[in-house]
């Protein structure tokens, strides 16, 4: 549990739990149920389907069924008749409910004796299983679409290049054609970045130092701070604060925080970017590692949408596209780093980032 006990997502790599839906989607649980209503034979899937202490199912009575379960074998053994449920909502322990295809076989026996043959199976992860896949459809339509429109933003930032340096020829200020032209490269970085999902790029990894990364980063975001009036405070203890990576990928990763940082808070907040350098303590983390904190005192994620944020084409925003946060989290993992979020609603949101701490020499 977090240390404030604020709701915390702690991300995968994709989000999309295609295995376990289709694991679900496969598996049937069947148990044998008599004329005295006493279960007498389950598979292990029944116990697992319906979460039921393993073992303990055999010999039971009947009662330890959901009730709307009870009631469908209760009706195939007065009916003798076999009883169907398509779906068929029933509430688990933990007040989980989920949809199950229920199918209830009466079997008369030549000396009397009747039993109930009941499947089960666990329709919930259809939709599951479908909505992944809508997904990955879109983001394979996103990666065709990038793919066409690599070659037109190419040429149209080769144009916009050579009129900048006409302009830049003309007026001599040497911060505004660094500024420019880091911003360029910037520019040409976003567009790569979107051909990610198409196709993996080679990134240009080095020694970095992530203060002034971030520096550069907070500069970009100063003017809608200041249109905010919102309180910057800096708190740079890395020292070293080297990494090995893509400063203008990193760049993209905090510019991308920052924004949302400054989007979810009101006027007269606070935004908080602090550094500190971890210790190789722990056998998880064979390596001194920098954590990079943002943080703010916006609005906060709701709990429900936290498992979600970092999924492709998933916003909040009415004009967002939901690509910030599932690019910066990949760009993070291709630096071998790791990415958490912790949030409370109308507190705040606290992101994490922990990257390998790199060659302290430069």
């Amino acid at each position: 549990m977090p240390r404030d006990g604020r709701n915390r997502k702690d991300e995968d790599p994709e989000g999309l739990n295609l295995a376990r839906s289709l694991r679900d989607c496969l598996a049937s649980g069947v148990m044998v149920v008599n004329g005295r209503a006493q279960i007498i034979s389950a598979t292990p899937e029944i116990e697992r389907l319906l979460h039921l202490a393993p073992g303990k199912t055999v010999n039971a009575p009947l009662a330890l069924l959901p009730h709307p379960l009870q009631n469908v074998v209760r009706e195939a053994i007065a009916s003798r008749a076999t009883v169907i449920r398509d779906q068929l909502t029933l509430t688990l322990a933990g007040n989980h409910s989920r949809n199950f295809h229920v199918t209830a076989q009466p079997i008369q026996h030549e000396a009397g004796s009747l039993e109930v043959v009941v499947v089960l199976s666990d329709v919930t992860s259809f939709a599951q299983l479908e909505e992944g896949i809508t997904r990955l459809d879109r983001l394979a339509t996103l990666g065709t679409l990038s793919a066409d429109m690599a070659h037109e933003i190419k040429n149209a930032l080769v144009a916009v290049k050579t009129f900048v340096d006409l302009l830049l020829e003309k007026h001599h200020d040497a911060d505004l054609a660094g500024v420019v032209g880091r911003e360029m490269r910037r520019l040409d970085t976003i567009m790569r970045q979107m051909l990610r999902f198409s196709g993996k790029e080679r990134s240009d990894h080095g020694p970095v130092h992530l203060h002034d990364v971030l520096e550069h980063s907070l500069r970009m975001v100063q003017h809608q701070l200041a249109g905010k009036f919102i309180s910057l405070n800096r708190s740079f203890n890395a020292t070293p604060d080297a990494v090995h990576g893509d400063d203008r990928q990193l760049e993209q990763v905090f510019v991308n925080l920052l924004l949302n940082a400054v989007e979810a808070s009101g006027p007269n907040g606070s935004l908080t970017v602090a550094t500190e350098l971890i210790a190789a303590t722990t056998p998880r983390r064979g390596q001194p590692h920098v954590r990079v904190t943002v943080a703010d005192t916006g609005m906060g994620i709701a709990a429900e949408n936290l498992d979600r944020l970092f999924e492709p084409f998933f916003t909040t925003k009415h004009h967002g596209t939901g690509l910030g946060l599932p690019i910066t989290r990949r760009i993070v993992h291709e630096h071998h780093g790791h990415i958490t979020v912790e949030s409370k609603p109308n507190i705040g949101t606290t992101f994490s980032i922990l990257l390998p701490a790199g060659d302290q020499t430069h």
